[in-house]
């Protein structure tokens, strides 16, 4: 399978010459039939090459289903819009349903469900992962609906959208591009591709020192923009590994932050490791995970330059533990789920794991600024991000 990608991006290149890291990501994420998301109904788990939330268990699900009932009792609207996005099979929404189903009625009669998802293997499988609530699945497709009142969410979305890389050279911002030496794909450097790129660094005040690499995530913006624009009345809500902007373009990410993940395991030469066939990320395109860290700072910034209002951003422990993760009731009362129970609880708050690196970003539009339980426990007056 790799192979036939590798020739395909050695084609493009020989035809129009070097890529940009954008284009090569978004060819070896996202081709309709060989990109890594795309030709899998499943990446993440213990078979997958990563883990996520709702690898865990239920259990964010459920939590996430305490915060929808505040936000659909602040919407005050008789039906309410789930909109997942980066819904893989669709298991979070299902946990959310069967949360919802069990312990808040109102909100599962109002709930209406949208999974978005590009991979045609995973929307598949939609309707059966959903088969027990099947009159709630609205809608499975591969571009966000036009109008949502409710909330729009996606987990671990940002950081997997196709990102542009630069670094500083003696002579001012360059881009790196995916170039051809023999059939090695190989990093070389050129002019940034779009003037967009320096006004990005611009606008947020900084400068790479010379030597310095780093990511601008341009279609993370463009995503952000357009989901905010479908917003009718609501919230967003966005869960992903970041940093805000003065943290993510510091002398700890002098690399820059592209990694590649295959079965879990981080390959720490992922921007600068030289192996027999160039770059980590550049190997195997198809087959390994690639992403990049997300800037919170300029997510921020941008869904409040579409209309929304930002609510507020929160690191994942404690908007977990905001939503009662300490009290969270196991739905088993055999003794080994209710310690597996308390494991995947723990996994989820831990600090230093999928707790303290994951930022949850809140947005609204058309319903003020209520206290919402799942930032009770900010460090951040609600509004402003925490550091």
């Amino acid at each position: 399978m790799s192979i036939r990608l590798d020739a395909l991006i050695a084609e493009r290149i020989r035809n129009a010459g070097p890529l940009t890291a954008a284009a090569f990501m978004e060819l070896a994420l996202y081709h309709p039939t060989l990109g890594y998301y795309t030709r899998a109904s499943k990446r993440t788990g213990r078979a997958g090459d990563f883990y996520t939330s709702v690898d865990v268990g239920p259990q964010f699900g459920a939590l996430l289903a305490a915060q929808l009932d505040e936000m659909r009792r602040q919407l005050a609207s008789p039906s309410f819009d789930l909109v997942e996005v980066a819904a893989g099979n669709g298991q979070l929404s299902r946990d959310i349903l069967d949360a919802s189903a069990a312990r808040y009625p109102e909100l599962y009669e109002s709930l209406r469900v949208n999974l978005v998802e590009t991979s045609p293997a995973a929307r598949q499988v939609h309707a059966d992962t959903l088969a027990p609530h099947k009159a709630k699945l609205e809608a499975s497709t591969a571009a966000l609906p036009n109008t949502v009142t409710g909330v729009i969410f996606a987990n671990e979305l940002l950081d997997a959208l196709p990102t542009h890389a630069v670094t500083m050279t003696e002579t001012g911002l360059a881009e790196i591009y995916v170039a051809l030496d023999g059939d090695r794909l190989v990093e070389c450097l050129g002019p940034p591709s779009t003037p967009a790129l320096a006004s990005y660094l611009e606008r947020l005040d900084l400068e790479l020192a010379p030597g310095w690499r780093g990511e601008i995530c341009l279609s993370a913006m463009e995503w952000v923009r357009t989901a905010a624009n479908r917003l009718n009345r609501g919230f967003m809500l966005l869960v992903d590994y970041g940093h805000t902007a003065d943290r993510l373009y510091e002398g700890h990410h002098v690399r820059g932050t592209l990694t590649t993940f295959t079965s879990h395991l981080v390959d720490a030469a992922s921007q600068s490791g030289e192996g027999p066939r160039g770059p980590a990320w550049l190997s195997e395109p198809g087959d390994r995970d690639i992403t990049a860290h997300v800037d919170i700072t300029s997510v921020c910034d941008s869904a409040r330059k579409a209309g929304l209002d930002l609510l507020g951003v929160v690191d994942q422990s404690r908007f977990l533990l905001g939503l009662g993760a300490v009290d969270e009731p196991a739905m088993d009362h055999d003794p080994r789920a209710q310690l597996r129970h308390r494991l995947a609880l723990k996994t989820l708050l831990v600090p230093g794991g999928l707790g303290s690196t994951h930022q949850v970003m809140f947005f609204g539009r058309g319903v003020g600024t209520p206290t919402l339980a799942g930032l009770s426990l900010s460090p951040s007056v609600q509004g402003k991000p925490s550091p």
